[in-house]
This record gives C-alpha cells, structure tokens and sequence, in this order.
C-alpha cells in the first residue's frame, strides 16, 4: 500500500504538498526524488499580500497566501490558482505570486463587503477562462481582466456555494448558489443581457456542489434536501435514509468504480445506485466532523476532518482497518485541511491553516 510523506515543497505558508513515498513510509534515497523534494527559491510577489491576524503558535511569513484557502485549480497553462477566505484571489506560477486586489478582481460588482469575501469554487471553460464563485457573485477572468456577474446578469442569489461550479462535456456551465442552480448564456451576455437563467427543474435551494458523472448525469448536492440527479431530462431527488445529518451533503463524488460517495454531518456515505452504505470512525476515518473529500485519478479517496485527514483505498473494500490510513499533527497534518486538490503531475495540494515542518 502506498504511503504518503509530508514534506515542505512549496514556500507558501497554510499551503502545502502531499507526495507519495516509498512503501515503507521512509523518507526516498533516490536522488531525482530527493530534487523534487527540495524546496525552490522564493517566487517573486506582485501586488499587496493580504494582512493576517496573529495566531498563538503559528509563526508569521510574509510569503502566506492565505490563513484559509477554500479552493485550489491549476489552469490548462499550468498557472495555480488559489481561493482564499476573506480575500481575493492569488494566482502562483512557480516563478511569481500575484495578488489580485478585490478593487481589480471584483471590478463593478458594487455589492462588495470591503470586510469579508470569499472565493468558494473556480474551473475553467471551453474557451480558456477561469470562472470563480464567490459569496458576492461570480467573476470570469479572460486571461487579462475579471468581470463580475450578480442579480443584474440573473443570479437572484449571488453566494455561490462550495464546489458549485461546474463546466460539463458540453461546455455548459453551471452555478450552484443558496438561492438554486443557474445556468450561463453565453449569447445573451455577448449583447449585454441577462445571461444566467435559473433551472427550473431544481427549487432554489442551497447548493454545496455540482458534478457531472461517468453517463454525463448532473448531480447537485444540497444543503438540507440530500442528492438531485440531473439525467438530462428530469430530476430525481435522492436521499439516502433518515438520520443522515438531515438532509446536509457537503460534498459529491464518483469513484473509480462508479459508486457516488458523499460527506454529511457525521461521516461519509457511499452509494452503488441502489444502496448506502455509512463509513465513520467506527470503520477507520479520522474523524467524523467531515470538512472535505476528495478522488485522486489513482482512485485513492481523501477525506479531510477536524484534527485529522484520511486515506481510504475502496478497492480494499469494508469492513477493513487496512482500507484507512489516518494522518494527524504527527504527520504534518494539522486542524484545518479547506482544500484538496491533485495537479497535473500527480502531487495533492491542501491548503489548511498550520506549517508544515520538515520530518
């Protein structure tokens, strides 16, 4: 079973790598593995970097992206993009690490909290722009300026939600909001209209996430309503049985194997299209207050909780202890993993709130 290694990779303080190590969980001796691990000069910073609050225990680094980072996308040019909360948006190419000022990010979005913001999800289009959700709307970026779109683009609800946004095979893209599911029109932003029309088929409840399957199905996860599934035609509503955090779904996913795994209030909850099957820490997860989880393309499951991050390889099956691997402060995992995310060249990104010390 493969293990992982906490190393500092990256120089970006609440950012950090997670890489694969040998099996035995040492350190590797291979010398070309040993030069990925070696930490890179400091990028150059452009912009303001954002100001922090000072926290017992935690040393300050004027290289912090973020004290929380809610997401993490790398673009088709290999640029990293990094959403953090109460702030706008950074972008780090291996080189430099720019801030975007909210004044430039959310140019004429005139609903902005100078206070708080939040960039809750970013993907990328057909057409190479990058889409943020944010709790003030959504923002495209064409590669050299942002445009916000709000209630008057047709976003009766501009709090965009977790994970909830979503470009699918089509190029269709969705925007999951607290206020329900819109769907973007390109044509009718093109001459200046309203382009974001609500979808009908759904209430205009809270979204937490948006996926779309392996058959192309369109799945939305919700905030007290359990799991729509979206088949091109019509919606059904699933919910997996009473008791289930009350209808909360935090988060959706499909496995390599086809089953849809969600995270709720006190655990995860896999479901093969006919039954659901509870895993907590009775089966081996780290914790059951569930902050995240997430696929790497290796078919590995990561769940991130309070305290703790957990490894569950699926192929092993449950009931067994040896499906977990639970990785804790000891380890270099620390309260709070916000975000995972796997790049292109197969390392895990987390952003959390803690250093990672060398081991």
């Amino acid at each position: 079973m493969t293990r992982y290694h906490i190393r500092p990779l990256i120089y970006i303080l609440f950012l950090t790598k997670l890489l694969t190590a040998s099996c035995n969980g040492q350190v590797p001796t291979n010398p070309s593995e040993e030069a990925i691990r070696t930490p890179k000069p400091n990028p150059q910073i452009v912009g303001i970097p954002p100001t922090f609050t000072p926290q017992p225990g935690i040393p300050h680094d004027t290289l912090l992206v973020s004290q929380y980072i809610r997401c993490i996308f790398q673009d088709s040019k290999g640029n990293f993009w990094f959403g953090p909360a109460g702030q706008s948006v950074a972008r780090y190419d291996e080189k430099t690490l720019q801030y975007y000022g909210k004044d430039e990010f959310f140019a004429g979005n005139n609903s902005i909290d100078t206070a708080w913001n939040s960039i809750h999800a970013i993907a990328e289009d057909k057409q190479g722009n990058i889409w943020f959700g944010t709790d003030h709307g959504a923002v495209r970026y064409n590669g050299k300026t942002f445009n916000s779109y709000t209630e008057k683009h047709g976003l009766s609800n501009i709090n965009v939600g977790r994970g909830s946004i979503l470009i699918d095979k089509s190029g269709d893209i969705w925007i999951g909001t607290w206020g329900g599911v819109f769907r973007y029109i390109p044509s009718a932003d093109s001459i200046g209209g309203k382009c974001f029309s609500l979808f009908h088929l759904l209430p205009p409840i809270p979204i937490t996430d948006i996926i779309e399957d392996n058959a192309g199905n369109i799945w939305f996860a919700t905030q007290d309503k359990g799991v729509f599934c979206y088949d091109g035609k019509a919606v059904t509503n699933i919910i997996a049985k009473e008791g289930l955090g009350n209808g909360y779904v935090g988060s959706v996913i499909q496995d390599k194997r086809g089953n849809f795994l969600v995270y709720y209030e006190r655990g995860i909850c896999q479901y093969d299209g006919k039954t659901f099957t509870e895993l907590s820490t009775k089966d081996g997860l780290g914790g059951d207050e569930v902050w995240g989880i997430y696929i790497e393309t290796s078919g590995i499951i990561l769940t991130s909780a309070r305290g703790s991050t957990t490894r569950y390889d699926p192929s092993l099956g449950i009931p067994n202890p040896k499906a977990f691997t639970v990785f804790t402060t000891k380890d270099g995992i620390n309260c709070c993993v916000q975000s995972m995310y796997q790049d292109r060249s197969g390392n895990m990104w987390w952003g959390r709130r803690t250093r990672v010390v060398p081991i």
